[in-house]
């Protein structure tokens, strides 16, 4: 006998997928014009929505033709990083948007907009879900309010000054080894000049380094870390066109089954690291590493409060431990290879900052007092974070509905802070913005450009400013001092000029240089 199901369950099912219904309409369609046309009210345009890709498929069209482009040596470099965005604002203004799926993204490049937006992190949060900066990051970076305060605080005393100082010894070290690299590859040569492509040498540097600074005895874990991450920043841009659709990550991809593949062994290495580093701990020895620091700062923090709540977990000190190695390599290694790159291209200032280097050190070992003194140095790196910055976009967007000059923000908008295209608008930074010119610096950055501090932010800025900043400026001299001091170095004739931004901004084609040895 067939039994009929109940008038009550078909209400429910009814019901259930009436409202089902009606909430994947509104994410699609209704909200999203909503927003066009609020937004439309206040002189912000853009392209009009299109249903639940946006301009999804063309921004990332554009992506992919000009990736593996290369370019003439200039340094107006726009078009060609950002260049569905480039194409966006020539076309509607400054005040633009484009559409990521369903989401308006607000394109701002005023210093002042960028000040209101960074200064209020409880106003303008990180828009969530991001699920594959959260998956290789984690972290602080996608904290928010109490949770933020709360790991700032105990991170903080292993980036102190204090601290950095006793890490110069190992960044010397790695830095050491790479020399020797490069030295044994040019003994043989001619002249003992050799073409070499630096930027994996640098790459290894920059992961070397954080392995020793952040895990000590334990680096050669450290170093497969930093293998894993490099390959999820690849598997990132494959990922990226599908990111505002909910649940992607748990479609059976072969790209998927890969992330998820690396995101288990990365968490299986630290969790084994730092299992290792509490059973040592609990022996009684002592670390003076990152990891270290951090440990103890958080067992501090519990003993004080007399509440585990207090701390961190273990998977807080694993999501922190990607970051360190996520933003400590990536960014170093990204500011060192351009660096070497504008230096090998304007060999005026290579020799000045040969000769100040020179004049600090000798041949004798660096010291923390004479990096300081490195003045030369310090307005180059400053000058290639303003052309390069390791991270020209970050998007924000507003927790509740928010004022932001003189529009206004409903729930739902988010905002694209263009820092590449803030540090070359020729109103900061005059007619020769696109100009290598580290004098800029001369007096410091607040006199650097026409305008306030917020035209120069290439860590971020405001309460949530990059709190790696002086490790990876610290890194940076220290290799460029050893690098100056054993080569000089000029772009080899095959060197392709080809920065483009994947999560960070890197060289699509390596870079060949002529290094001779001094």
């Amino acid at each position: 006998m067939d039994v009929k199901p109940s008038p009550i369950i078909i209400s429910v099912i009814v019901v259930s997928f009436t409202i089902l219904v009606v909430r994947v309409l509104n994410w699609v369609w209704f909200k999203p014009k909503r927003l066009e046309k609020f937004l439309r009210k206040q002189g912000i345009n853009g392209n009009q929505y299109r249903v639940l890709l946006g301009d999804m498929k063309d921004f990332i069209t554009a992506m992919k033709q000009e990736q593996p482009k290369s370019i003439d040596f200039s340094n107006d470099i726009s078009s060609h990083v950002f260049p569905y965005y480039h194409k966006i604002i020539a076309k509607y203004g400054k005040s633009s948007i484009v559409w990521f799926g369903p989401s308006p993204r607000l394109n701002i490049a005023d210093p002042e907009l960028i000040k209101e937006i960074l200064t209020k992190p409880k106003v303008f949060h990180k828009p969530v879900p991001d699920p594959i900066g959260e998956t290789i990051v984690g972290g602080l970076l996608y904290l928010e309010d109490e949770k933020w305060v709360k790991h700032r605080k105990i991170i903080n005393p292993a980036f102190r000054m204090e601290k950095l100082k006793s890490v110069i010894g190992a960044m010397c070290l790695s830095c050491s080894r790479m020399i020797e690299k490069w030295e044994a590859l040019a003994s043989g040569a001619e002249k003992s000049t050799s073409e070499i492509d630096v930027w994996p040498y640098i790459e290894d540097l920059s992961g070397d380094v954080i392995s020793r600074t952040a895990f000590g005895s334990s680096h050669g874990e450290g170093r497969k870390i930093f293998e894993l991450q490099k390959e999820q920043v690849k598997l990132a841009l494959k990922l990226m066109q599908f990111s505002f659709i909910p649940g992607w990550r748990h479609f059976p991809t072969k790209t998927n089954r890969r992330m998820k593949s690396v995101v288990r062994e990365i968490h299986s290495l630290l969790k084994g690291i730092i299992s290792q580093r509490q059973k040592a701990t609990e022996r009684g020895e002592s670390f003076n590493d990152l990891l270290g620091i951090l440990m103890e700062s958080n067992l501090k923090e519990i003993q004080e409060h007399g509440n585990n709540n207090m701390g961190m977990s273990i998977e807080d000190v694993i999501e922190e431990c990607k970051l360190f190695y996520f933003a400590g390599s990536e960014t170093t290694s990204n500011l060192l290879v351009w660096t070497m790159i504008l230096l090998s291209k304007h060999q005026d200032w290579q020799a000045s900052a040969r000769d100040e280097v020179l004049q600090v050190f000798g041949r004798k070992e660096l010291t923390f007092d004479g990096l300081n003194q490195l003045k030369i140095v310090t307005m180059i790196l400053q000058e290639v974070l303003r052309l390069y910055p390791s991270v020209p976009v970050i998007v924000r967007a507003p927790a509740k509905t928010a004022k932001l000059g003189n529009m206004n923000l409903p729930l739902g908008v988010q905002l694209t802070l263009l820092i590449g295209l803030l540090h070359r608008d020729p109103k900061i930074w005059g007619d020769d913005a696109n100009v290598f010119k580290p004098q800029r610096f001369s007096e410091g950055i607040s006199s650097a450009a026409n305008t306030k501090h917020f035209s120069y932010i290439p860590f971020s800025s405001g309460p949530r400013v990059c709190i790696g900043q002086n490790f990876s400026m610290i890194e940076a001299k220290i290799a460029m001092a050893m690098i100056l001091r054993r080569f000089k170095f000029e772009l080899s004739a095959s060197y392709k000029h080809a920065p483009f931004s994947i999560i960070t901004l890197q060289p699509q084609h390596g870079v060949p240089l002529i290094l001779q040895k001094l």
